[in-house]
């Protein structure tokens, strides 16, 4: 089976143009393609993870890989898929994210000057004349037909600042730049980004000729990671800090049953004849298939360590496993307790089980919080710090949120 066949048979391709040329130049290891990230936090999350197992298989393919980051686009903001005008961000912030950004690729990709490449956007776009560029990029663009693309007819009502109508003149110019400075001949992101990608396709060939060879692919599941990675308490992000191993590994472990196949597919690496074997497991099986995939991708991201210590983790509460030692913790302090008490709601929230106070008496009142396999009624229960300190103290919220509080 070909890499091309391969991405095909794990659901990656959504959309292209020049079909058989893309296929041709994947398949002989000879595409520079590009994917790029906008640094609007301080870790990639699930989202990006899928564009980064993509670029992994295509390197392992022979093709090269560009990594843009926005230090450039990332100061306009991408009206793609959004309600709201993003968050403008300094050139520090940034820069941190950037850094951040970069250290975490290295997991995935491996970068060098003959392998894969890490490009900033702001080297070329923070630096541009407002006139010439109007001038010289501007006229390539139709607003008729900016107007129709979706990514802004979803915010026209909302309202569309002049600032993001750039940002698909900037996406392509980013094109532009790349297939002449590093010889990118394909681009890759995901459904909502179409009518930015096809910019930039176009944009090459009225700039350098008809003959200028660029290429487009969409990835299926860029535009369902939208609905993946988010929680009640946000993002699922790669960073450890932000997103510990085991709450990764949990994440993948209480997936869909019809999401599980499917993501096993697109985001692992093991072999296509295995996983067509997985597709007739039922019911319980679907359970062991998703303790397969949490340890494939918690390995990916944090190591096969780490990965190890969540799947120990999970069966200890879930299993029946031997000791609790792996479980995420939360330490209290002295000074979180006011005459040597602490109430139950103060505990869901400062071990991050409750967003608000709110949230956590709903919880209690809908039954969902059990203190040391006790559920708890009373959403004015009180525990000691010697109860705490002296003892495993495990809170659970609902079935699959849990944290072992010391002291």
């Amino acid at each position: 089976m070909t890499i091309f066949d391969e991405l095909q048979a794990r659901g990656l391709l959504a959309q292209l143009t020049n079909e058989n040329e893309i296929r041709d130049l994947i398949n002989a290891g000879k595409a520079t393609f590009y994917i790029g990230f906008d640094p609007t936090a301080d870790s990639l999350h699930v989202g990006h993870f899928m564009a980064l197992c993509l670029m992994k298989r295509l390197q392992m393919a022979g093709n090269k890989p560009i990594a843009l980051l926005g230090g450039g686009t990332g100061m306009i903001g991408d009206p793609s898929g959004k309600t709201d005008m993003r968050k403008m961000l300094t050139k520090e912030e940034i820069q941190h994210n950037c850094d951040c950004f970069k250290k975490q690729m290295s997991r995935f990709i491996e970068f060098g000057d003959d392998k894969a490449l890490l490009v900033n956007n702001a080297d070329w776009l923070l630096d541009l004349n407002y006139v010439e560029m109007i001038r010289d990029i501007g006229a390539c663009f139709s607003v008729n037909n900016m107007l129709r693309a979706e990514c802004y007819k979803q915010r026209m009502e909302k309202g569309l600042t002049f600032l993001e109508f750039n940002y698909m003149i900037m996406q392509s110019y980013d094109f532009y730049m790349l297939y002449q400075k590093y010889g990118c001949n394909m681009q890759f992101g995901g459904d909502d980004q179409w009518s930015n990608m096809l910019g930039g396709t176009e944009l090459i060939r009225k700039k350098l000729g008809k003959d200028a060879h660029a290429m487009t692919i969409t990835l299926l599941l860029n535009s369902e990671g939208k609905k993946m990675g988010k929680t009640e308490k946000g993002a699922v992000w790669l960073d450890a800090n932000k997103t510990s191993p085991y709450e990764f590994f949990q994440y993948w472990r209480n997936i869909g049953d019809a999401d599980v196949l499917k993501c096993i597919r697109m985001l692992t690496f093991l072999p296509l004849e295995q996983i067509d074997e997985m597709d007739k497991w039922e019911g319980s099986e679907l359970n062991k298939a998703k303790e397969i995939l949490a340890y494939e991708l918690t390995s990916m991201v944090h190591g096969k360590e780490e990965a190890e210590k969540a799947k120990e983790a999970s069966h200890a509460l879930f299993a029946g496993g031997a000791n609790n030692e792996n479980m995420p913790t939360s330490k209290f302090e002295a000074s979180d307790f006011t005459d040597g008490k602490i109430d139950i709601i103060s505990i869901l929230v400062k071990s991050g089980l409750a967003t608000t106070r709110s949230d956590g008496r709903r919880a209690i009142e809908q039954g969902g919080v059990v203190v040391n396999d006790e559920k708890v009624t009373d959403f004015k229960a009180e525990y000691t710090a010697e109860q705490i300190g002296n003892s495993e103290f495990i809170v659970r919220k609902g079935k699959k949120n849990f944290k072992k509080i010391t002291m």
